[in-house]
């Protein structure tokens, strides 16, 4: 078998140019302005505005989500050829321009206009990869967890905002015109990786040489029994955030406007949750990534219990949701960390790793949903509150008390340094 330089790979001789991490707060824009912003935000709203009947609508948009979870079979690709920065901001011109050609379809219905979106939506998912792979270049912890915070505060920042301006924008302008408003807020943030450090290029290596790197670097982050914990953390159901996009449906059962649910579910609710991704970077280093993640959930999942067991008013709503929703963007931000805690140094293959270890993260998204769903249906608005809280503190405590008694481990980075 060739020889990997396993230094290289674990990077044990860090750059000394300065890492930026608050960049990452600019850089996951793109991929906010379109899955956060245009798919899942002002998409519908178009929809109405052109006619389409609400179940051909929920039928597109729930396609056109499909690519953030599915992303890691073409993201490795950003680990090749090029630098990660520029795989970067070529997947999101790719995605600006795109969406703009869907814009000028006669109808954002017709199948063309859905599998330009598509596709728009699949070259997008490139910014995240890239993404993933920078921070996992990034050698502090302290830098590591400043990135997250930006990372998930940028994502749910520019996702609120795309959605103001493109609603604001929908009847004045031409569909058109506003599929060129789409590309420039989908592809001039992307710019900003210009400014990113330059990555270390490592020496061409052969095939076989490669990909015996690759396979190193997969055995250390996935094969090993500390990854089957790691694991759980992606896939267990605190800190889900599968609430918020049921709280509008309760806001009538606490008896509150429609303008104050607006705005609490809006621009509002939004920055309250990047807020609270922020607010993730005064949380010590020195406590690991999974302890302080789940010690987060655990507080969000009590925040709950305000919606659950006090009276169904407009205060309880207001309360409830402004605690819950900033706490959850602490949630988002250490869950990151976590993922590159999980992940290690990128190595060759940071990309691909990250983003195979970040689409488990959308499985609780998916299963809590139904099952806060059914607990609504059973027990009422009180109810659904309740049920989350409950098998989200179930879920957490369970992990907490493992990650608190285990046997401290080396990480990835240090392992893979030591390998044979």
């Amino acid at each position: 078998m060739p020889e990997v330089d396993l230094e290289e790979v674990a990077g044990l001789n860090p750059p000394t140019t300065k890492e930026r991490p608050w960049l990452f707060g600019l850089l996951i824009a793109p991929s906010a302005v379109l899955a956060n912003g245009i798919v899942q935000g002002a998409l519908s709203y178009l929809f109405r505005q052109q006619g389409v009947e609400i179940g051909r609508s929920s039928e597109i948009i729930s396609l056109l989500i499909l690519p953030t979870t599915i992303y890691f079979l073409w993201s490795p690709i950003t680990d090749f050829w090029i630098e990660r920065r520029a795989w970067l901001v070529t997947g999101a011109v790719a995605a600006g321009l795109i969406m703009a050609v869907a814009f000028h379809s006669p109808r954002l219905d017709t199948r063309t206009a859905v599998i330009l979106m598509f596709l728009s939506a699949c070259f997008c998912q490139l910014v995240v990869a890239s993404c993933g792979g920078m921070m996992g270049t990034l050698h502090s912890e302290a830098a590591r967890r400043k990135a997250s915070s930006f990372y998930q505060a940028g994502s749910l920042a520019f996702g609120a905002v795309a959605i103001f301006v493109m609603a604001s924008l929908a009847q004045r302008i031409s569909m058109g015109s506003l599929g060129w408003v789409a590309a420039a807020l989908i592809a001039l943030p992307a710019f900003a990786a210009l400014a990113t450090p330059k990555q270390t290029r490592e020496s061409r290596q052969g095939i076989r040489r490669t990909l015996s790197t690759i396979w190193q670097e997969v055995k250390l982050t996935f094969f090993r029994w500390r990854a089957l914990p790691y694991t759980l953390l992606m896939l267990f159901p605190m800190g889900s955030g599968a609430a918020i996009g049921l709280l509008p449906g309760i806001a009538q059962d606490y008896h509150v406007s429609g303008q104050n649910m607006a705005w609490m579910n809006g621009l509002g609710g939004a920055f309250l949750t990047a807020a609270g991704s922020l607010a993730a970077t005064l949380i010590p280093t020195r406590i690991s990534a999974s302890v302080a993640y789940l010690c987060v959930c655990l507080i969000n999942e009590a925040t709950l219990l305000v919606l659950w067991l006090c009276p169904a008013s407009p205060t309880t709503y207001v309360i409830g949701s402004t605690l819950y929703l900033f706490t959850i963007g602490t949630c988002y931000a250490m869950f990151t960390a976590v993922v590159l805690e999980f992940l290690g140094h990128s190595g060759k293959s940071g990309s691909g790793r990250y983003s195979i270890i970040n689409s488990l993260g959308n499985v609780p998204v998916v299963y809590m949903t139904t099952i806060d769903g059914h607990g609504g249906k059973i027990w009422g608005a009180r109810g659904l509150a309740g049920t989350d809280a409950v098998v989200g503190a179930l879920g957490g405590a369970i992990l907490l008390a493992y990650f608190l008694t285990r046997k401290r481990q080396d990480p990835p980075l240090t392992a893979l340094a030591s390998a044979d």
